[in-house]
Parts: structure tokens; C-alpha cells; sequence
């Protein structure tokens, strides 16, 4: 009797938008596939702006990865990928475990890419986790809490800087100032509007760089009567505990840094052995095969497609995941593989309350309030898990609908900014230096 042959192995890495995609489009397609990622839970990166700014919960924007692969028909496993052997076909996890695969998928994603600038990763907060956003969150809040107990001089603004003009940056400096220009009066009797200030700075010269000048127009003017200061064609050189210094030496107070300033391939990504682009994103080929390989795959943000990049949103990354499933099933029937094309569905941005952009194909634009119902609607639907959805309409709809009272429905832990711990170590090194010096001096007089 012949024994069954063993079903094609293929192994996922990094459960994003494209390895959920991958994921689920192999369903019931005679493969064995397992998903990794060093998360239990897969975040929903576009609205992770909203949970740091007590929003939304964390878990409004989180899904079980269990419960996603069990519903696929998929298994999942906890590990951070290390290494790639190719010679065996082999995924190397940081504990050690090594995973077996005909076909390989990597869609790991990115994080902050600070460029290299000085003090940017030791000062700067970025945005880019479920932790990161987390953290942020409890900066803001307690930051608030502080300069209203009085414990921040009061002659001294709070002073928020967000470096990037990218959706992430714009979202999150608008929605930082509408706290400031509604919920300070509403739930902060202790402070003025005048006692926090938003800043957003762009490097080129102009903000939201994939859509039309007029849209991106709309946003500044926008951003600006909600008293963001912008600032366009700045770049920063360094960054301090309370300060950055921008390139035409010009210097800007910062009490939080938030940093959605860019972003590129994980470290490890270069001990694999694959070919990488900009930003250290892997190097594929049209049919979104990894450069001189067979049997490996990139997608979503750690890729890049050398003849036709496209741009690094959810809608590519989810087209770049199915896509890959289907290579994968066209591969086993030894049919030929076919070149990935991207259906641009449009992109939008959120700039606040009632305010938003959106560009869609042939050329339709949307402004204001018809937008951020769009950009709304659509983002809730995108969340995973029904539960997911119902929670963040729920939290959104007390957020807006009850705005400005319940600006901020979410609370957290109490954190301080950069800044502030920065001064605490100064000063506990100072004293500790201090005492020494005394005990010193105490020890001389002893011995006279």
C-alpha cells in the first residue's frame, strides 16, 4: 500500500496585512502552512495613532493569531526569524527552532528608521507597535496630568513635537491638537490651550507625499487652523532630552519627540543572505519572487519590487499577500507564474475631527467631512474579528459623538516623557556625585 504523500510546506513569516492575506487565500489549498510571527496577536497598524492617543483600546486593534490560523485552517508559532538556511529550507527562530518549508513567504514588515540622527532613538517615541503606541499613550496623558498638578514650571509650555508628514505624522499631530483645542477647556480647568504646543516637521516641502498638491494643500491649512505649527522643508540634525536642533541650526522644544519619520528593514534581515533595496527592504522580482530564488517570497512593506515599486499601504501589501498564495498554488500545479499587479483602490488620510482626505481612482477627491466618513467606515471594516469592530465603533462613536467631554475615553499607567526622565538621571547622578564627594570630605577630616 503506498503511503500518502506529504502535503507542501509553506511557512509565513510576520502577520501583517500581507501574511494574513497569504494566510487565509491558502485555505483549503492542499498546503501545510504555518504562520510565525514574535507576536501572539496581529495589530492594525492604521489606527494605532488612536490608541495612543486614548482613543481606543490596545485590543480594539489587536487580533488573536490562534484564533486567525485555526479559522484558516493554518498553524501558528511564536518565534522571532534569525536566520534563513537555504541549503535545507529551513527558518531559524531565535529560540533555536528550526521550521521546515517548500515555500517561504517573508513579510516581517519594517520598523523606525532614525537615519542615523543623533539622540533620535534614545529621545524620540515612535509609532509603529501595539507597545510603542501603548507607551506613547501614558507619555501624553500623564504628561497632561503633570503640567496640570503643576509640577511642570508654569511659565513653560508642554512642547510636542511629531517629525514626519507622512498620514502617520498628520494624523497624529492633528488629533493631538484637537485635544489640546477641546479637551484641555472641557477636562484640564488648570490649563490653556496656550499651555501645550503641536509641531509637526517635514523634511521635504510638502506634507502627505503620494496624493495631489491640492490634498495636500487642504492638510496644511487644515492642520494649521487647528494651530499645529508645520514646518516644511526642515530637516532635524540631532535630538536632545528636551530640544531638537534642525539642520539650519534652528532649535525647537520638545518635551516628547513622536517619531513617524520613516521607516526601514529590520537588522536581522541582512544576516539572511537575500538581496535588499532602500530601507533594507528585500529585492523581489515582478512575480514577487525574492531576487535569485525559487521558492521564497517578500511582501508587503519588507519588499521591493525592483522595476515597479509600489507604495507601502495596506491595500498593496494585502494584494502582495494573496498574490503570493496564488504563485505558491500556480508553482505546485507547475503552471507558470504570473507578474504581480497592483489595483490602486485610493488612499486616504485623517487630519481630525470631520477632516480627512481621500483619493480614489479616476481622479475623484474628497475633503472633510464625506472623507473621514469614508476613511471611518472603511477602517472599521478592516478590522479583524466582529468583536474588534463592534469595540472601536463603540469607542470612536463615545470619542466624536460625545466630543469634546470624552476627547479622551481611554486611560493608562503613569509614564513620563524623555525629558523628564532625563532630568531625574541628571539629577540622582548629581547628588549620587554629590554624597561621594561629602563622604570623601567626611574620610579627610576623619584622618586629620
Amino acid at each position: 500500500m503506498n503511503k500518502p504523500s506529504r502535503r507542501p510546506k509553506v511557512v509565513i513569516v510576520g502577520a501583517g496585512f500581507a501574511g494574513i492575506a497569504a494566510t487565509r487565500e491558502l485555505k483549503r489549498k492542499n498546503v501545510d502552512v504555518t504562520l510565525i510571527d514574535a507576536n501572539a496577536f496581529t495589530t492594525f497598524q492604521p489606527l494605532l495613532y488612536q490608541v495612543a492617543t486614548g482613543g481606543l483600546n490596545p485590543g480594539d486593534v489587536t487580533y488573536s493569531l490562534r484564533a486567525l490560523a485555526a479559522g484558516a485552517g493554518a498553524r501558528f508559532r511564536l518565534g522571532k526569524m534569525v536566520g534563513l538556511d537555504r541549503v535545507n529550507k529551513q527558518v531559524v527562530l531565535d529560540d533555536g527552532t528550526r521550521v521546515d518549508y517548500d515555500f517561504l513567504m517573508l513579510s516581517q514588515g519594517l520598523g523606525a528608521n532614525f537615519f542615523g540622527i543623533p539622540g533620535a532613538q534614545e529621545y524620540a517615541m515612535a509609532l509603529y507597535t501595539r507597545s510603542e503606541a501603548i507607551s506613547l499613550r501614558d507619555v501624553i496623558l500623564h504628561g497632561l496630568e503633570r503640567k496640570a498638578a503643576g509640577k511642570v514650571p508654569r511659565n513653560k509650555q508642554l512642547s510636542m513635537v511629531v517629525v514626519g508628514g507622512g498620514p502617520t505624522g498628520v494624523e497624529m499631530a492633528g488629533t493631538l491638537a484637537e485635544l489640546r483645542n477641546s479637551g484641555i477647556p472641557e477636562m484640564y480647568p488648570e490649563l490653556t490651550i496656550s499651555d501645550v504646543q503641536v509641531a509637526l516637521v517635514e523634511m521635504t516641502d510638502h506634507l502627505l507625499g503620494p496624493f495631489d498638491d491640492s490634498l495636500r494643500r487642504y492638510t496644511r491649512r487644515q492642520l494649521e487652523l487647528r494651530g499645529v505649527r508645520v514646518l516644511t522643508n526642515t530637516a532635524i540634525a540631532e535630538v536632545f532630552a528636551d530640544h531638537v536642533v534642525f539642520k539650519n541650526g534652528e532649535t525647537e522644544p520638545a518635551d516628547l519627540v513622536v517619531w513617524a519619520g520613516g521607516v526601514a528593514g529590520h537588522q536581522e534581515v541582512g544576516d539572511w543572505g537575500l538581496p535588499q533595496g532602500a530601507g533594507g527592504r528585500i529585492k523581489v522580482t515582478r512575480d514577487l519572487r525574492v531576487e535569485g530564488e525559487d521558492s521564497i517570497f517578500a511582501a508587503g512593506d519588507a519588499a521591493t519590487i525592483s522595476e515597479k515599486p509600489v507604495p507601502g499601504l495596506a491595500q498593496p501589501a494585502l494584494q502582495m499577500g494573496a498574490h503570493v498564495a496564488n504563485e505558491i498554488v500556480r508553482a505546485l500545479k507547475g503552471e507558470p507564474a504570473e507578474d504581480f499587479e497592483y489595483n490602486d483602490l485610493g488612499t486616504m488620510a485623517t487630519i481630525g475631527r470631520s477632516s480627512a482626505v481621500a483619493e480614489l481612482p479616476n481622479k475623484i477627491k474628497l475633503t472633510g467631512l464625506p472623507a473621514w466618513m469614508m476613511w471611518v467606515l472603511v477602517h472599521l471594516y478592516q478590522l479583524l474579528g466582529g468583536r474588534n469592530r463592534i469595540q472601536a465603533m463603540i469607542n470612536l462613536g463615545v470619542r466624536y459623538l460625545a466630543w469634546p467631554r470624552h476627547a479622551i475615553t481611554i486611560v493608562g499607567d503613569q509614564a513620563v516623557p524623555p525629558a523628564v526622565q532625563f532630568r531625574r538621571d541628571k539629577e540622582a547622578l548629581e547628588e549620587k556625585l554629590a554624597q561621594a564627594e561629602r563622604e570623601a570630605e567626611e574620610a579627610e577630616r576623619a584622618q586629620g
